[in-house]
C-alpha cells in the first residue's frame, strides 16, 4: 500500500463511527419494514425473531453491502434489503451459535441470549425463521427488478452461508479437538481456513453485493471479494484479541472462553503481539485490494483500520 493511501485511510478514521452508526439505524429501518410484527398463534416465533437481530451492534454486514453498492450507483433502498437480509442470516447463525449444544453463551450483546430468553426450542425455531427470511428478502423484486440479479445474489448467499461456507467453518470448529488429534495438529493455515468460512464468507458476500445489485464486472467482484477476505482476517483476529483483553461488560458477552476451551487462534499460536502484528498486515493488504477504489470508498478503506483499534 502507499503511505498516501494508507494515510487517507487513517485519517478516514475519525469519521468511520458515524459513518457506521447512520447505516445502522438505516439497517435497522429496513429491518423493522420487512420483518413480521409479532400477531396470532406463531407470535412468539416473530416476537423472539424480533428479540435477536434488534440487539444493536455496528451491522457491519450491511454497511459493506451499502458501501460497496454505492461504488456502482446502486439506490440505497436496493442495498439496505440486500443488507436486511445478511443481516437476518448472520442473527440466525449467532441464535443457534449460542446454543447449549453449541457454544452454550448466556449473554449476546449485554442481554440474555434468546435461548436464555426465551426457551430453547423458540430459539431453535426462530433461528430457521431468520434464515428462510433472508432469501424471502433477495427473491423480492422490491430488492431488484432483475430476476437474474436476484437468483446471483441468492445463490452467493447460499453458497457463502452453506456447508462449503459457514456452515462448513462452524463444523470445523466444533470438531477442531478432533481433527487436530487425529491429523497432528491444527496450525496457522488451518485456523485462517477455519475463520474464512465461519465468519470471511459472509463478509465475501456482503462486498460482493453491490458489484451484484450493480451489475458489475467479474473484476469488479473480485477485487472487493479480495478486500473481504483480508478484511474477514483482521475482524476475527481482533475478536480473539477481545475474548484475551476485554471484559464481559465492553464486549457484552462472555470472554476467555477460547482459553477455557482449549481453542486455536492467530491469537495462541501468534501471541498477542504477533497476533496484532499480522492483523495489521492484512488491514494493508485489504486496501491494497481494493485498488481504484480505496481513494472512492473512504469507508471501506477506513474499516480495517477501525478494526484493528475496537474494544468492543
Amino acid at each position: 500500500m502507499s503511505d498516501n493511501v494508507k494515510m487517507a485511510a487513517q485519517a478516514d478514521l475519525a469519521k468511520l463511527p458515524g459513518a457506521i452508526a447512520a447505516s445502522a439505524r438505516l439497517v435497522d429501518q429496513a429491518l423493522d419494514s420487512v420483518l413480521p410484527p409479532p400477531a396470532g398463534p406463531q407470535a412468539r416465533v416473530q416476537e423472539a425473531m424480533r428479540y435477536a437481530i434488534m440487539a444493536g451492534g455496528k451491522r457491519l454486514r450491511p454497511f459493506l453491502v451499502l458501501h460497496s453498492a454505492r461504488l456502482f450507483g446502486v439506490d440505497d433502498s436496493r442495498s439496505l434489503r440486500v443488507g436486511a437480509a445478511i443481516e437476518a442470516l448472520h442473527t440466525y447463525s449467532l441464535v443457534h451459535d449460542d446454543l447449549p449444544c453449541m457454544d452454550d453463551d448466556d449473554m449476546r450483546r449485554g442481554r440474555p441470549t434468546t435461548h436464555i430468553a426465551f426457551d430453547e426450542m423458540t430459539a431453535v425455531l426462530a433461528g430457521d425463521a431468520l434464515l428462510t427470511i433472508a432469501f424471502e428478502i433477495l427473491s423480492d423484486a422490491r430488492t431488484h427488478p432483475s430476476g437474474d440479479v436476484r437468483c446471483a445474489l441468492i445463490a452467493r448467499l447460499a453458497e457463502a452461508s452453506g456447508h462449503s461456507g459457514m456452515i462448513g467453518g462452524q463444523i470445523i470448529d466444533m470438531l477442531a479437538d478432533t481433527l487436530r488429534s487425529e491429523g497432528g495438529g491444527f496450525g496457522i493455515a488451518d485456523v485462517i481456513n477455519l475463520q474464512r468460512l465461519k465468519t470471511g464468507q459472509l463478509f465475501e458476500f456482503s462486498c460482493e453485493a453491490g458489484p451484484i445489485l450493480g451489475g458489475a464486472s467479474g473484476q469488479d467482484r473480485a477485487r472487493l471479494k479480495s478486500y473481504a477476505e483480508e478484511m474477514g482476517v483482521v475482524f476475527q483476529i481482533t475478536d480473539d484479541l477481545l475474548d484475551v483483553t476485554s471484559t464481559p461488560e465492553k464486549t457484552g458477552k462472555a470472554v476467555g472462553k477460547d482459553a477455557d476451551r482449549g481453542k486455536q487462534t492467530l491469537v495462541t499460536l501468534l501471541g498477542v503481539e504477533g497476533a496484532r502484528a499480522e492483523a495489521q498486515k492484512r488491514a494493508n493488504h485489504a486496501v491494497d485490494a481494493l485498488g481504484p477504489y480505496a481513494a472512492r470508498a473512504p469507508e471501506l478503506s477506513a474499516l480495517p483500520f477501525f478494526l484493528l483499534g475496537r474494544d468492543a
